[in-house]
C-alpha cells in the first residue's frame, strides 16, 4: 500500500508542475517573475494549462479519501488484497485521467473519474467488511 501512496504523491508533484510546463503562450518567464511579487496581474494561462490546474484540483478533492482509506488499510490489516486492488484501480485511473482531462474529451474523463471512485469504494468495502 505504501507503494501506491508514493505513486499518488508523485502524481501530485507532476500535476503541480504541469501548468508551468504546458503553458504554451510563452509567459513562463513573466509568470515566474510575477510569482516573486504580490501576483496582482498574472499573465493568462493557455487552455491546456488551465485544464491542468482543474485536474489537480480534482485530484486534491479525492486525495484525502484515498489517503485515509490507505492508512486505515495499513493500520487495521483488513482485507489487504482488496484494499490494494482498490488502491491500484484508483491510482491507475488517476494517472490516466491527467491526459484525458488535458485532451478535453468530456465523456472519457468522466468514465475514468468513475473508475477511480470505484477504486475508493473497493478500498472502503475492504476496510469495513
Amino acid at each position: 500500500m505504501v507503494f501506491w501512496i508514493t505513486i499518488v504523491l508523485a502524481l501530485i508533484a507532476v500535476q503541480i508542475l504541469l501548468p508551468l510546463i504546458l503553458d504554451s503562450k510563452g509567459t513562463m518567464g513573466a509568470r515566474l517573475t510575477n510569482a516573486m511579487g504580490p501576483r496582482d496581474h498574472c499573465p493568462e494561462e493557455s487552455v491546456v494549462a488551465q485544464r491542468s490546474r482543474r485536474g489537480l484540483a480534482n485530484l486534491l478533492e479525492t486525495l484525502p479519501i484515498f489517503l485515509t482509506l490507505a492508512l486505515l488499510a495499513i493500520i487495521l490489516h483488513k482485507d489487504v488484497a482488496n484494499a490494494i486492488l482498490g488502491a491500484q484501480i484508483y491510482v491507475i485511473a488517476r494517472v490516466i485521467y491527467v491526459p484525458a482531462y488535458l485532451s478535453g474529451v468530456p465523456v472519457v474523463r468522466t468514465l475514468i473519474w468513475g473508475a477511480s471512485a470505484v477504486g475508493l469504494v473497493i478500498m472502503a468495502r475492504a476496510i469495513l467488511g
